[in-house]
């Protein structure tokens, strides 16, 4: 039995606060599997019972990323510039706004992860596409991004191990969304991966991790605080996830939903505009815009001339997906034998959605993991899911189940249905995105 971690994790049970070499002996010891997975979860556990204060918070952040190797990115000629979602249910914003990026001038290499708990993880999605390589060789990576601007990846056994580890656990045992692992977990990998600038997304809403907004503005300042004084310029937004952010959630539904925003083929407009203000800022962030306006004057240049796809296509090719995806998109995402429509049995306006049972429902149907260890079915999910807001009539699809049985189908499909609340009149709907104010969000050339 490990007496170190014994004595740490009552410790924090007991309400102690760690000292910058507790929580590097924490972080090295869950990074080089001296602690074992129950103990990683008894320490998470005890975090999410008892908390941690803003300077054991920064502590256990930089702990986390020195407990692997950095990127270093010098050279580049333009900025390094990252994003970051705390998670939603559709939510696939990374994926066109990497390339987005890298078409006006921007390098993103954005280390990504997996599910957590009912939201999908943007590795898994792009592992729709076979042969796509989440976990290249370093040397692969820096071509990538030299040669194309952006590459989306995971953590390298190197690259901040001691979360990788503290990740997958947090995904089994209730602790996704603990604001001080959330932190940490999130900041150290950007650290590690050499960003300038980055952006983050938090959720708020019945879908979000963080669905209570007075918990989301307290993570935003716990964000700024360990950002301050680490070089890196943070910009926060508060986005909503009241309802499905696109129309799809499920891996490969979503990169057809990008494929189409990319392409600019009809898509769902929340995805698109969500998109553009998060690149929006970023390219103002890092010089390559002087303002909003401009920005997106940019990134509209960017989908037009399809630049944007092609750095898509191209970084999915050098990373060992399909060279042909956005002529033959058909042929290399995954399509479940079974669609059965979900009909709304009344009619009205949606009034409210349980977004967090959509995101569930996805998860039971394969899209998501209940251990570590599951495989994900890339093809199931849910499409042309309807928004708040929406008029329907009685017999209209509310959305559509990918599923793999009939039997599957129809218990989905009755979830799914029970999810969506249809009464007479129009719902205050929630802003799509509000910027928090920030002391490190300033612009750097």
């Amino acid at each position: 039995m490990n007496g170190s971690a014994t004595r740490l994790i009552r410790l924090k049970r007991e309400g102690i606060s760690f000292d910058a070499a507790q929580c590097t002996e924490i972080a090295n010891a869950i990074a080089r599997d001296v602690w074992s997975e129950s103990q990683i979860g008894a320490f998470a556990m005890a975090v999410a019972c008892r908390g941690m204060n803003d300077g054991e918070c920064r502590d256990f952040t930089l702990a986390l990323r020195d407990s692997g190797r950095h990127l270093r990115w010098e050279g580049l000629p333009g900025p390094v510039l990252d994003k970051h979602s705390t998670g939603g249910v559709g939510d696939c914003v990374s994926l066109a706004l990497a390339p987005l990026l890298a078409a006006c001038g921007a390098y993103v290499p954005m280390i990504s992860g997996r599910g957590l708990g009912h939201t999908g993880g943007t590795l898994d999605k792009l592992e729709s596409l076979g042969g796509y390589t989440v976990n290249p060789a370093p040397g692969l990576l820096r071509r990538v991004v030299e040669q194309v601007g952006c590459a989306i990846v995971g953590q390298s056994t190197d690259l901040v191990p001691a979360d990788r580890r503290l990740y997958a656990i947090r995904d089994v045992t209730a602790t996704v969304d603990v604001p001080e692992l959330m932190v940490a977990s999130i900041l150290s990998k950007k650290l590690a991966g050499g960003a300038q600038a980055l952006v983050l997304d938090i959720k708020t809403g019945s879908g979000a991790q963080t669905p209570d907004e007075s918990t989301a503005i307290a993570l935003a300042g716990r964000m700024q605080q360990v950002a301050e004084g680490s070089g890196l310029h943070l910009a926060t937004a508060l986005t909503d996830m009241g309802q499905v952010l696109g129309r799809c959630a499920g891996n490969a539904l979503e990169v057809r939903g990008i494929l189409d925003l990319l392409c600019q083929r009809p898509t769902c407009p929340r995805l698109r505009q969500l998109t553009l203000e998060l690149s929006a800022r970023l390219l103002c962030m890092g010089g390559c815009a002087i303002d909003r306006e401009q920005a997106l004057t940019r990134l509209q240049g960017a989908l037009d001339s399809g630049a944007a796809a092609e750095r898509f296509a191209r970084m999915v090719a050098m990373l060992g997906g399909p060279h042909d995806l956005l002529e033959h998109p058909a042929l290399h995402l995954p399509l479940a034998p079974l669609q059965v429509p979900v009909r709304a049995e009344q009619d009205g306006i949606i009034q409210a959605i349980d977004v967090r049972a959509l995101g569930e429902c996805v998860v039971d149907l394969g899209g998501g993991r209940r251990s570590t260890d599951a495989p994900i079915d890339h093809a199931t999910g849910l499409a042309e899911v309807r928004g708040r807001g929406a008029l329907v009539h009685r017999g209209e699809a509310l959305a559509i189940v990918h599923a793999r049985s009939r039997s599957q189908a129809e218990g989905i499909a009755a979830r799914v249905r029970s999810a969506f609340r249809i009464g007479s009149q129009e719902p205050a709907l929630a802003p799509l995105c509000r910027w928090l104010p920030s002391r490190t969000q300033g612009d750097f050339a």
